[in-house]
């Protein structure tokens, strides 16, 4: 029975066609628990997905240590004002980590069209947040801050940058699933969805660890 899936699955691959209509229900059963190869492509995606946040989790554990060692050392550190416009991006970066959710959702039960409309949503939200951010950098500038200036305005624009750097990564591989969305088939598109997913909830979970780090006991 196992050949049989596989076989079945690769045939789906091959036509480029949607969801097998005997598997029940508008996105035909939960397939991420079936056997065969696209199960094992969904692991073996989600593995690879695991390891890179483990990495950038390593990466920002070290930058937010070295920022509270700093901190708590030396008498050149000046705190800055926190540009207002970081609570509005907060804002608009959570709403995103929404809509994506609800796109994935869409495209697991195989709504490939409601998962177009809200994967555009979130990835206007992701460059809308990106805009904002260059917003709080203009402002921190305006005010003679740069990255230079102290202790604590250089770790302020590392860590904000380096976020948005990653985040950039997750626009591109938002932009990779939607060109994709028209290329391949109906399961690929929702393993690729998932994974992305899982990437951007971790990034907007990450910059409101930062955002508290930033504000705590200016």
């Amino acid at each position: 029975m196992p050949d049989a899936v596989i076989t079945h699955d690769l045939e789906i691959l091959n036509s480029g066609g949607g969801p097998p209509a005997d598997r029940g229900g508008a996105g035909g059963g939960d397939w991420r628990h079936e056997p065969g190869a696209f199960g094992r492509e969904r692991r073996m995606y989600l593995t690879g997905v695991s390891v890179a946040l483990a990495a950038i989790l390593m990466f920002f554990m070290a930058l937010a240590s070295s920022y509270i060692v700093r901190k708590g050392t030396g008498s050149d550190w000046q705190p800055i004002e926190m540009p207002r416009i970081l609570w509005l991006n907060t804002a608009v970066l959570v709403a995103s980590s929404i809509t994506v959710e609800v796109a994935r959702r869409k495209l697991a039960q195989a709504g490939v069209a409601e998962f177009r409309n809200w994967w555009a949503i979130t990835t206007a939200l992701g460059m809308l947040f990106l805009g904002g951010q260059i917003v709080a950098w203009r402002v921190l500038a305006d005010q003679g801050l740069f990255l230079a200036t102290n202790p604590s305005s250089s770790f302020f624009y590392v860590l904000t940058a380096s976020h948005g750097a990653h985040l950039l990564i997750g626009l591109f591989a938002l932009l990779y699933v939607a060109i994709r969305a028209g290329q391949s088939t109906w399961r690929r598109r929702a393993i690729a969805a998932e994974g992305v997913a899982i990437y951007w909830h971790f990034l907007d979970g990450l910059w409101v660890f930062l955002l508290l780090l930033l504000n705590s006991g200016r």
